[in-house]
C-alpha cells in the first residue's frame, strides 16, 4: 500500500476515534443531566422554596479527569434554563421548560 494512502487511513482513523469519544462524552453528560432531572424531580424542587442542594463545582484540585460530570451537566441546564440557581446557592426546577423538554424527548423517540 502506497504511503500517501497509509496517512490518509491513519488520518482518517484518527479523526472517527476522536468523533467516537466526543459522542461517548456527550452520551454520558446527557445521562447525568437526566439523573439531576429526575433527582430534583423526587424531592419535588419546582418552586424556590423547594429548592435542593446540588454539587455544583469539582472537587479535585486540578480539574483532571471526567469522573465526575455534575458540574458540566448542571451547568447545561442552567444554560437551557431547565434549572434556576437561588441566591442561597440551591436549585429548582422550571416546571414550563421541563414539560417542553420532555414532550421534544418523546417526539424524538
Amino acid at each position: 500500500m502506497p504511503v500517501y494512502l497509509q496517512i490518509l487511513l491513519l488520518a482518517a482513523v484518527f479523526i472517527a476515534i476522536v468523533i467516537f469519544f466526543l459522542y461517548i462524552g456527550g452520551v454520558a453528560v446527557r445521562r447525568t443531566c437526566l439523573k439531576i432531572v429526575a433527582e430534583m424531580e423526587e424531592a419535588r424542587a419546582f418552586k424556590e422554596n423547594r429548592a435542593v442542594e446540588i454539587q455544583d463545582e469539582r472537587k479535585n484540585f486540578f480539574r483532571l479527569g471526567t469522573k465526575n460530570l455534575r458540574p458540566r451537566a448542571l451547568n447545561l441546564l442552567i444554560a437551557d434554563g431547565l434549572v434556576i440557581k437561588t441566591s442561597s446557592g440551591k436549585y429548582y426546577l422550571n416546571k414550563e421548560k421541563l414539560a417542553r423538554a420532555k414532550a421534544q424527548l418523546e417526539t424524538e423517540n
